[in-house]
């Protein structure tokens, strides 16, 4: 190839803005719906991210607080009223609920023991299935980002990949200056679905570890005091 002909090709290449910005808005108007869309994936996986941080260190703080009040030798009635005259979650609550039927049982007089614990173990049974909903309420949509970004991306990229053979037609040019802003559009969607699908992730799996301990630190608890209530029973009985 003739020299002055590389330094012509090479010219509009020099002179093109392949900044990030400059990428968004030569974009098509596809590309760039899929662009928004993933960013505004991203935010809501941060927001998501960080009220499940907060939400999993308060409840944990919660539950060492009760297990220290229920283990140190006060009456449970004691922390029966204590706890049923506020609104409780987690660990408490469970506490709660079982207390309350506890008490609901012997105020009507019922005689059938075997169904009392029964039922205590039923309401126990509810209260860990409602606590491990709340804790995992708004994982689904990190499962969703975190499977269907890459995907969504990629849809991009496609569409990218087109325009630049599509300029490629138009203008009867096969130089980098006509194709490298349509792949540059393609890399940048393909990256912002990362961008969006790993942390999502990252997060989900953190977080379903996080709820299954919880769960079975509540499944403990209620075993435990299911076993201190049985006690109970066969010596009222």
């Amino acid at each position: 190839m003739n020299p002055a002909d590389v330094a012509q090709s090479a010219l509009p290449m020099a002179s093109a803005d392949v900044s990030l910005i400059a990428l968004f808005w030569q974009a098509h108007w596809i590309v760039k719906g899929v662009m928004l869309g993933l960013l505004g994936c991203s935010v809501w996986v941060w927001a998501i991210a960080i009220d499940k941080i907060f939400l999993f260190a308060r409840t944990r703080r919660a539950m060492d607080r009760f297990e220290q009040a229920f283990w140190s030798g006060q009456s449970i009635e004691e922390l029966y009223r204590g706890l049923s005259a506020k609104p409780t979650y987690s660990m408490a609550a469970l506490f709660v609920a079982a207390m309350r039927e506890w008490k609901r049982s012997f105020e009507s007089q019922a005689r059938s023991f075997a169904g009392l614990q029964m039922r205590i173990e039923k309401v126990m049974d509810v209260s860990i299935a409602r606590e491990v909903e709340r804790l995992e309420r708004r994982l689904l949509v990190l499962a969703t980002v975190g499977s269907a970004g890459p995907f969504v991306g990629l849809f991009g990229t496609v569409w990218g990949i087109m325009s630049s053979f599509q300029s490629i037609a138009a203008s009867k040019n096969t130089s980098l200056a006509v194709v490298a802003p349509g792949i540059a559009e393609a890399l940048f969607a393909t990256a912002i679905g990362l961008i969006a699908a790993i942390p999502a992730t990252i997060f989900y799996n953190k977080f379903s570890s996080e709820v299954n301990r919880q769960a079975q630190r509540l499944e403990g608890f209620a075993d435990e005091f299911s076993a201190i209530l049985s006690r109970q029973i066969d010596e009222r009985a």
